[in-house]
């Protein structure tokens, strides 16, 4: 029974794994699509005196939705910044603990706090239709803040597929990388 409880938890983490991929892989193609907006209105605006406040906010929108989908990629890879100086000396158990702790005291409940707070937000702009204030803006602005739960959601879930993962890793004496991606190499010091 036990050998059951931990495969499934193993398959949740994989599939969590990879919903934080394809959002990952989707915020690497909004940035091709963000380099292609600024270019056209750097084009429009100094070569031909035009440009429009809706590619201004197609932009902003565009950065907005890679942050946000990108952040559970981000997690995953563990790529995130922070200081160092002393994780990167401990070991792996010590590590996992360290991110066990993170994940549980920051982490989960901020994600939680945006999650609750922004519902309201979002459901209040969606109930209104909301659309930009100014003229020529983007429609449908509604969507676009959507993203945030969305955002916040996909880094709660990957929050907890690495907990799962340090838990596994503190479990076994012996721990094969599970993981269907290749790890990012961390470089000694």
């Amino acid at each position: 029974m036990k050998g059951f409880k931990v495969e499934i938890l193993c398959k949740l983490e994989r599939l969590i794994n990879r919903i934080s991929g394809a959002t990952g892989w989707l915020a690497g193609w909004l940035c091709v699509l963000m380099i292609g907006v600024v270019f056209t209105d750097v084009i429009t605006r100094y070569f031909f005196h035009g440009g429009s406040i809706a590619m201004q906010e197609l932009e902003w929108h565009l950065f907005a939705a890679i942050f946000l989908l990108g952040a559970a990629y981000v997690v995953r890879e563990d790529a995130n910044v922070r200081v160092d100086i002393i994780y990167a000396h401990l070991k792996p158990r010590r590590k996992a603990i360290i991110d066990i702790c993170g994940y549980l005291i920051f982490v989960i409940p901020m994600c939680t706090l945006i999650l609750y707070s922004s519902w309201d937000f979002v459901s209040y702009s969606y109930q209104l239709q909301e659309t930009s204030s100014d003229p020529g803006g983007l429609p449908y602005r509604f969507a676009f803040k959507a993203l945030l739960p969305i955002g916040y959601g996909l880094v709660l879930i990957q929050s907890l597929a690495e907990i799962l993962r340090n838990l596994r890793l503190l479990a076994e004496k012996h721990n094969p990388p599970l993981t269907d991606y290749a790890a990012p190499q961390q470089k000694e010091s």
